[in-house]
């Protein structure tokens, strides 16, 4: 990468952002076959506790970022964060668990594409995220390529079964949870995810110990709490940093990306093969990808007068408060925006909310 591309990567909004959201796709969709290979006899809840703790060690000692700059979690964001927890945390890893112990894992990993087009619909209904045409687009084309993986896999499969319904109730619970983290997502990414993940598995080996559910034996444990560091920890991370810049639906969008990823690593554990449906449908997911990479979005815009905290750069052309003494680079404090009017390239982050026609 040469420096004048490191420097447009880094001011470029939508490109950071859309590239953090793939990562993220990534990170989670490589692990949905084998939380469905180490998952085989284990409670489902015991499963999602499991998960969960994976996620909420990835967060601390060693694994936790020294340059976390950003605003902490407090006491105030403890209800949003207990709902987060409940739904993202708890109800959509049971409901997968359950499902992918009923249907195959490609089926499971394909299906994951609802989550894409249930997050960005709330996302637009909750936050009112303008979604522009190019979007619009990628967001088509991707779920075009979803329905072709899920046509091609229930011909082979002859069916996905009534695993599909958990693994769809799974897509909505994360959806829920994709949209109203996003106010958190502002937040110091590594501290929500240990107090989600900490909540959540907290919550889930409540449920497993009261329900009496089995615990895996050590290797498929390690194996879960692996998962869950990747998946659910490492994974969410990214989600949240996307989220902060380019907003819940575009993540959302760009996030649906990870089924296909899950596909993959299914059919290379044995699961099947590639097919021209699936060839097709990689062809549609490059496409909106790229939609989403090249995305620019810049207008004339209002600021409305605002008080906050998140962590900043005094050149933004957003912040430019002053300190004594000077302060240089990214930090976080609670600081005051004058009203302005202004036009340059932004994504749908905290600073631009702003209705669109």
């Amino acid at each position: 990468m040469t420096a004048q591309t490191g420097q447009s990567w880094s001011r470029d909004p939508l490109l950071r952002g859309a590239s953090l959201a793939l990562l993220a796709a990534v990170a989670f969709g490589a692990t949905t076959p084998f939380i469905q290979h180490f998952g085989r006899g284990v409670g489902t809840a015991a499963a999602a506790a499991l998960l969960y703790t994976g996620a909420a060690l990835a967060s601390l000692g060693p694994f936790r970022t020294s340059a976390d700059r950003d605003p902490p979690v407090r006491v105030a964001h403890l209800p949003r964060l207990l709902l987060v927890a409940l739904m993202g945390a708890v109800v959509a890893p049971i409901c997968l668990t359950w499902g992918l112990q009923r249907t195959d894992a490609t089926s499971a990993s394909l299906l994951l594409n609802f989550e894409a087009v249930f997050t960005v619909v709330l996302a637009w209904a909750i936050h009112r995220e303008a979604i522009g045409r190019r979007v619009a687009l990628a967001l088509v084309v991707i779920g075009a390529g979803g329905v072709l993986l899920v046509i091609g896999s229930s011909q082979i499969n002859h069916g996905v079964g009534i695993g599909a319904f958990a693994v769809v109730l799974a897509t909505l619970g994360w959806a829920l949870d994709n949209t109203l983290a996003r106010p958190l997502a502002d937040l110091s990414a590594t501290q929500v995810v240990k107090w989600k993940a900490a909540l959540g598995a907290s919550f889930s080996f409540m449920l497993a110990f009261a329900s009496r559910q089995p615990f895996p034996k050590l290797a498929p444990l390690m194996g879960l709490l692996a998962c869950g560091a990747t998946g659910y920890g490492l994974s969410l991370r990214l989600y949240l940093l996307a989220q902060r810049r380019i907003g819940a639906a575009r993540t959302g969008s760009i996030f649906s990306v990870a089924p296909f990823v899950g596909a993959i690593a299914a059919w290379s554990m044995g699961d099947g093969a590639p097919g021209p449906w699936a060839l097709a449908a990689a062809f549609l997911f490059a496409l909106g990808v790229y939609l989403h990479l090249t995305e620019k979005h810049g207008h004339r815009h209002t600021h409305r007068a605002l008080h906050h905290e998140h962590s900043h750069r005094h050149d933004d052309g957003h912040h430019d408060h002053a300190h004594f003494p000077s302060v240089v680079g990214e930090h976080s404090h609670p600081h005051t925006h004058d009203a302005r009017t202004h036009e340059h390239a932004h994504a749908p982050d905290l600073h631009h909310q702003h209705e669109h026609e």
